[in-house]
C-alpha cells in the first residue's frame, strides 16, 4: 500500500485490498489515501479467482489491475506504459515484464500449459514458443473485456486460472499485450514445494488439461488466430 502510495501518478481511482486471512485493517496514514481505499476481509479464504471476481464487482472504471502482493512496483512510469497498450482497443490485457529480486527475467508469459509444452520447457529446456498466456501477478484489463468472458473461472481454487483466462479472453477476439515496463515478482514458488500449494497446482493443471477450453483454444490457434 505504501508503495501504490508513492506511485500512483495520479492514476490509479480506487483500489480494493482484500484480506483472505484473518488480518487487521490498513490504518489510514496521516495525510489520508491519494485514491479510494475499501478494505474486505473474508470469513474464509477463497481462491484466486472468486476473490479477484469479487473485487471487480466495485469496479466504476474503465480498467482493473490484477496486482499481487510480492509486486514491487520500481516507478510511476508503468501505469502510463500500461495504458499506452490500452490505447488499442482490441488489447483485453496488458503487462510489464517481470523480474525477480536479482534482476533476472521472469518468465511471466508463457506457452500454452500443455504436457508435451511442460517436458519441452522443463526437460529439454527449450525456449518457449510463442506468448498464449500472462501470469496473473501484475495485470491491467479493460473492464469491457473482463465482462465479456465473465472474469476468472472459480472452479480453479489457485493456479491455471489465468491460463484459462488468457485463453477464453483471446478466442473472445482481445489480444494480449506486453507492455515496455517491469516490476518486480519477488515470487516465493510455493507451487514447487510439497504440500498444499503443489497439490493446488497439480490438480489446476488436470482441471486445465481435461475442460474443453484448452481444447478449444488450439484448435482456433491452428485454424488461423
Amino acid at each position: 500500500m505504501a508503495q501504490l502510495c508513492e506511485v500512483h501518478g495520479g492514476l490509479i481511482a480506487h483500489v480494493v485490498l482484500t484480506h483472505n486471512l484473518r488480518a487487521e485493517p490498513v490504518p489510514t496514514p496521516a495525510i489520508g489515501w491519494p485514491f479510494k481505499l475499501t478494505q474486505v476481509f473474508n470469513e474464509s479464504p477463497a481462491g484466486f479467482g472468486t476473490n479477484h471476481n469479487r473485487a471487480f464487482e466495485l469496479c466504476r472504471t474503465n480498467f482493473f489491475c490484477v496486482l499481487n502482493p510480492d509486486i514491487e512496483l520500481c516507478d510511476a512510469s508503468v501505469w502510463p506504459r500500461l495504458l499506452q497498450c490500452m490505447s488499442d482497443s482490441q488489447v483485453g490485457c496488458a503487462y510489464p515484464s517481470l523480474l525477480n529480486a536479482d534482476g533476472t527475467r521472469q518468465e511471466n508469459e508463457r506457452e500454452v500449459v500443455t504436457p508435451m509444452a511442460l517436458v519441452r520447457r522443463h526437460l529439454l529446456k527449450n525456449p518457449q514458443r510463442r506468448a498464449d498466456w500472462a501470469s496473473a501477478a501484475f495485470w491491467l484489463v479493460s473492464a469491457r473485456a473482463w465482462r465479456s468472458i465473465g472474469g476468472f473461472d472459480e472452479s480453479y481454487y489457485m493456479y491455471c486460472e489465468d491460463v484459462d483466462f488468457c485463453l477464453r479472453l483471446q478466442m473472445a477476439g482481445w489480444k494480449l499485450a506486453r507492455a515496455d515496463a517491469t516490476a518486480v515478482h519477488d515470487a516465493g514458488w510455493s507451487s514447487r514445494r510439497l504440500g498444499a500449494y503443489l497439490v493446488w497446482h497439480l490438480s489446476s493443471l488436470v482441471r486445465l488439461w481435461m475442460q474443453p477450453t484448452l481444447r478449444r483454444y488450439l484448435s482456433w490457434r491452428v485454424n488461423g488466430a
